[in-house]
């Protein structure tokens, strides 16, 4: 059986009378690099905020109900400088994953002009999406939360109300394993607080009243034991999309068909910043800048309409526009 990459598996249109590149606004003047990139989505701010105060309610927890009111000054200081060191790479790598830039497509550039520009040879097509009016480069797909195609997109995440593309991959995978690591810290800390204030006294053991400090440790220990596994397992799925270069969106394309495994240790340093350091933990450090497909990057060529088999055809081109020696512009 042939084995064929999952990112050739697409769903596409045929619709020609939805192909009019001459209603495509071309894109606006690019902005300096570095601009900040924000989605202005209700729930994923509301996520975000709720993200940003459960880790506060942590810290709360841990400070003022475990940490200060103990009196063995060692413990306290070193747990307590490893659970703020933890969160704030976790909160950093949180911002740097929510105003990242995934990996937009330059939107509006399937204009007329520009498709002319291109040259397209017999056998040569080019993916428009018909949404954000771009023309899609290989394995990008286009999100409708953050209305633009993203390149390399494995999906959306309302944790940190961005998509997560090639340009932030490694900020998402950063913030699941610093949660996993404060999570799993806080329920050894609430583990070891409950066996010493049972063998103390319960007025001893915090500044609150016993009551409220069950409390607060209960509800801290229910929400670290939800995010380690909540944030376990989104950070093993994503070490192992990265390790196959396959992200989620084409793994679910895929279904069951074979494909060909092309993911190597080159393709965990892209996402990551090169070579092995300590570099790879650090949320303020870049990835490798992918390479920004050219105008020639954007052509596929396709032997035959048998290239498509895996897709969904919805419509024909008509006899009298469907020609061997035509081009095609695929709407995607």
């Amino acid at each position: 059986m042939m084995l064929i990459p999952t990112y050739h598996f697409r769903d596409i249109e045929r619709k020609p009378e939805y192909l009019q590149p001459e209603k495509c606004i071309p894109p606006p003047y690019p902005g300096p690099v570095g601009t900040m990139w924000f989605i202005r989505d209700g729930c994923g701010i509301a996520c975000a905020i709720v993200t940003w105060f459960l880790v506060l309610y942590a810290e709360f927890v841990v400070l003022f109900v475990m940490l200060i009111p103990s009196r063995d000054y060692v413990y306290s200081i070193i747990n307590g400088t490893m659970f703020n060191l933890l969160a704030f790479l976790a909160l950093a790598s949180h911002c740097r994953a929510m105003l990242t830039d995934p990996g937009a497509v330059p939107k509006g550039n399937a204009t007329k002009e520009f498709i002319e520009s291109l040259q397209l040879k017999p056998g040569q097509v080019v993916y428009k999406c018909p949404k954000c009016c771009s023309i899609k480069p290989d394995r990008a797909h286009h999100c409708s939360v953050c209305k633009r195609c993203i390149r390399k997109m494995d999906h959306h995440c309302p944790w940190v109300n961005n998509c997560v593309g090639e340009n932030n991959q490694k900020y998402f995978v950063l913030f699941t394993m610093y949660i996993a690591l404060i999570s799993l810290h806080a329920l050894i800390m609430v583990g070891f607080h409950f066996l010493h204030c049972f063998e103390e006294d319960w007025t001893k053991c915090s500044s609150f009243s016993p009551p409220t400090t069950v409390i607060l440790l209960i509800l801290l220990c229910f929400e670290g034991l939800l995010f380690l596994i909540f944030t376990s397992v989104m950070f093993g799925t994503q070490v192992h999309s990265i390790c196959t270069d396959e992200t989620g969106i084409e793994r679910l394309k895929r279904k069951n068909q074979p494909r060909e495994h092309t993911g190597n240790w080159q393709s965990v340093k892209e996402i990551f910043g090169g070579d092995f350091s300590l570099n790879w933990f650090n949320p303020f450090s870049r990835p490798c800048q992918p390479e920004i497909p050219g105008d020639k990057d954007l052509v596929r060529q396709v032997t035959s309409l048998s290239d498509t088999d895996n897709t969904e055809t919805t419509e024909e081109p008509s006899e009298d526009t469907k020609d061997e020696d035509s081009v095609e512009v695929i709407d995607e």
